[in-house]
């Protein structure tokens, strides 16, 4: 059977890894490229035994990069989320534990010149509109990969990469709180709905009848919370001004608890139907804003944070507790008589290039004519 080479990077990025891909070196028409995608990852299958796909949805995710063509960004980030059992890719959420691999691959692939110490990149996340810069270590103008940081959820150490999301307020609605409201009443159980990055509803977890700390598995299991957690997901979505979210992955949903490791807040995170074995970044920024809102259901069991002076700029640390440990967001913000201003939201990830060469899918999916680098040479 012919098949189609395309040139990728496999990484890990923070919790997550995947391909990355040159927007150049993939079909120039969303549909077709969804298509390649699924090719690549082996969906829909459960074990994705025909691709390269990890059968996690944590390993189900791929990168496009491209220069970006805006004066103040250096590339350009589109983030997929590939279904594992359905033919179904989405573009609607960010992933900021793949952003950690982003920088990385676009000073390897030449988009982004390396200086020596460090390098900056900007980067524009397709998804949500937003800008986030990105800080590596390039000793001798070369990525470094190795280095004493450590990331629950990721074995040893590594380099730190840090990163610091500026403008992710509204990502995907209308503002910070899309209903209008900190907390709405969803089915007798209380909720507030936030958008930072990324649109997430959060509930007790005693409303729901669990302590908020069991396992990954446990709450996988447990057919009749998830059940229950999606209809509420679904409700929620309306009134978020998202409409019908039935078979997409935002909003997502935090089962949220009081903290008992040391942390400000305990926190299962689902994608949206399975917990994530650690949590991540993007709904971590939106925890973190949420602890700090008043009236939230995340400001009622979170440990207080000291409030910054009204009119003064503040930034403080706040450490989530989940699944494989923990996460700290640091968040800068001030409060004045307008209410809350979110300043940016930070968070050190690491990452590592894992191989790089071909992917093979079958021509018949695509032949590798029509690429978005053919397509923008024809424009010419």
């Amino acid at each position: 059977m012919p098949q189609t080479a395309i040139p990728c990077v496999f990484m890990r990025g923070g919790t997550s890894k995947g391909p990355y891909f040159r927007l150049a070196d993939l079909p120039a028409d969303p549909a077709l490229r969804d298509a390649v995608l699924l090719a690549v990852m082996g969906s829909p299958d459960m074990r994705q035994i025909d691709g390269i796909g990890g059968a996690d949805t944590l390993t189900s995710k791929v990168a496009i990069v491209s220069p970006s063509t805006r004066p103040d960004v250096d590339v350009d980030y589109l983030f997929a989320q590939v279904s594992i059992d359905e033919a179904f890719v989405d573009t609607s959420p960010s992933c900021g534990n793949m952003l950690a691999g982003v920088a990385p691959f676009a000073i390897e692939s030449g988009m982004v010149t390396a200086r020596d110490a460090t390098t900056d990149v900007r980067i524009h996340n397709v998804n949500t509109r937003s800008l986030i810069e990105i800080r590596v270590q390039t000793p001798g103008g070369r990525v470094r990969y190795d280095g004493d940081a450590a990331i629950d959820g990721v074995p040893g150490t590594a380099a730190p990469v840090l990163c610091k999301y500026m403008d992710v307020v509204g990502s995907k609605t209308s503002g910070l709180l899309p209903t209008g409201r900190p907390m709405d009443d969803i089915q007798g159980i209380a909720v507030s709905c936030v958008d930072v990055a990324m649109p997430l509803v959060f509930l007790r977890a005693a409303e729901l009848g669990i302590g908020g700390d069991e396992s990954r598995a446990a709450l996988n299991a447990n057919t009749e919370l998830l059940e229950r957690m999606e209809e509420i997901r679904l409700q929620a979505g309306r009134l978020m001004g998202l409409g019908e979210v039935r078979g997409r992955v935002i909003p997502k949903v935090a089962l949220l608890s009081e903290p008992s490791q040391g942390g400000h807040i305990r926190s299962r995170y689902f994608t949206p139907l399975s917990c994530h074995a650690a949590h991540a970044v993007t709904g971590g920024i939106c925890l973190a804003t949420c602890c700090l809102l008043p009236g939230t259901v995340a400001a009622e069991l979170a440990v207080p944070v000291e409030p910054p002076r009204p009119g003064k700029t503040a930034e403080r640390t706040l450490v989530i507790e989940h699944p494989s440990g923990k996460l700290d967001i640091e968040l800068g913000y001030r409060v004045s008589g307008d209410g809350f201003e979110f300043g940016y939201g930070g968070v050190v990830r690491t990452a590592r290039r894992l191989f790089e060469g071909h992917v093979f899918i079958p021509s018949h999916v695509w032949d590798g004519s029509l690429s978005a680098q053919q397509t923008s040479v024809e424009a010419e």
